[in-house]
């Protein structure tokens, strides 16, 4: 093997084992030992596209900076999702920050499991786990519950309601210590 795809072939498997050491070292919410996350019985993938506003988050190191957070998810005709999520940096008026992806379903059953990618090869869990019945609001997870967002269409939620969603997710085993509200 020449030294030139010897070095490339170092410098990458360098830079897989960084980027795998920060998406596993970077989280800041410790896991628990709950019983396994349960989606939603079924997602209407036409009815959960459109604009949606981040109430409140875990926070990550993904968003850190963020204000006025959004996704906006539109179909796309090989059927996958195209996902656009944005944010203000460092203030509500801040600079326009976007992240453009792709979704799959991953449960075609409940539609309520999707895979989402960012940039290759890394796809992340995007599990709705609960979901208001005329999709004005729904909560987003992953298995290991490290990510948490309460998203709704609207960019501001009724004291009432997030009590409410909140409640719900002490009760799927989340702690609400972590729990941060989104200014938009």
């Amino acid at each position: 093997m020449n030294s030139h795809i010897k070095y490339f072939l170092g410098i990458y498997a360098f830079c897989l084992l960084i980027v795998t050491f920060l998406v596993i070292g970077c989280s800041s919410v410790p896991k628990n030992a709950s019983p396994e996350l349960q989606v939603v019985p079924y997602v209407d993938i036409e009815r959960y596209l459109g604009k949606w506003y981040e109430i409140a988050l875990y926070p990550n190191w993904f968003e850190k900076g963020c204000f006025r957070s959004t996704a906006f998810y539109e179909k796309l005709e090989n059927g996958q999702i195209k996902v656009t999520n944005q944010c203000r940096m460092h203030g509500t008026d801040g600079e326009l920050n976007e992240a453009i992806g792709n979704a799959d379903i991953a449960d075609n059953k409940t539609n309520a499991k999707l895979k989402v990618q960012f940039f290759w090869p890394f796809k992340g869990d995007y599990w709705i786990i609960d979901l208001d019945k005329d999709y004005q609001y729904a909560i987003v997870s992953e298995p290991g519950r490290q990510y948490l967002w309460i998203l709704s269409r609207t960019p501001n939620m009724d004291v009432q309601t997030l009590e409410i969603l909140k409640e719900k997710i002490r009760s799927k085993g989340f702690n609400l210590t972590y729990l941060k509200q989104t200014l938009q």
